[in-house]
Order: C-alpha cells, then structure tokens, then sequence
C-alpha cells in the first residue's frame, strides 16, 4: 500500500481509498484540499443519506470513475474507495 503527499489517499490493490471530512448544510458544493485532510462541503442535510448521495456523485463526476461509500455511512468522517485510479491519479484531479 502507498500513501500519497495528501495523507488522505491511499492507494489499494484494486483502487483507491480517499478518507474526507464532511461539512454538511453548507451554500455550496466544494472540495477543499490540504496537506492532512480533504474536506467537503455538501450542500445536502445529513438526513436519509442525502449527504452520501451528494458526494457519491459528485466525486463521482470529479473524478471520472466509479466511487463507493466504504465506511463512514453516518459518521462526518467517511472513506470512499475509487475504483481503478492510482493515488497518483486521485492526487492530480483533486490537486493534491
């Protein structure tokens, strides 16, 4: 397993596992990056999975692969795996 400069992505054997902090409710949706931690502003509220939805589409767009929740379902602190993409790969969509 490598660990990319962005200690948020981590690379696996089938793709790539992003762990993200998620700040729901806000105006807009972004994607913040910095050195320890991505952070997400959704717009959604944190009800019926509105939120997860939200990020699972638009990482989704962001990073032209298929994304999948893999933890965090109801927790502000989630993981989504990215299928078929390298660390390396991740890193420079979300200039990382």
């Amino acid at each position: 397993m490598r660990v990319h400069n962005c200690m948020s992505i981590k690379e696996t054997k089938n793709g790539t596992i992003i762990t993200i902090f998620v700040k729901p409710n806000s105006p807009k949706f972004t994607v913040e990056v910095d050195v320890n931690e991505i952070i997400v502003h959704s717009t959604e509220e944190p009800v019926k999975g509105k939120v997860n939805k939200e990020i699972l589409k638009e990482f989704s767009k962001l990073l032209h692969a298929k994304v999948e929740l893999s933890s965090g379902a109801t927790s502000r602190q989630k993981q989504l795996f990215v299928q078929g993409l390298t660390t390396e790969q991740v890193a420079l969509l979300l200039n990382c």
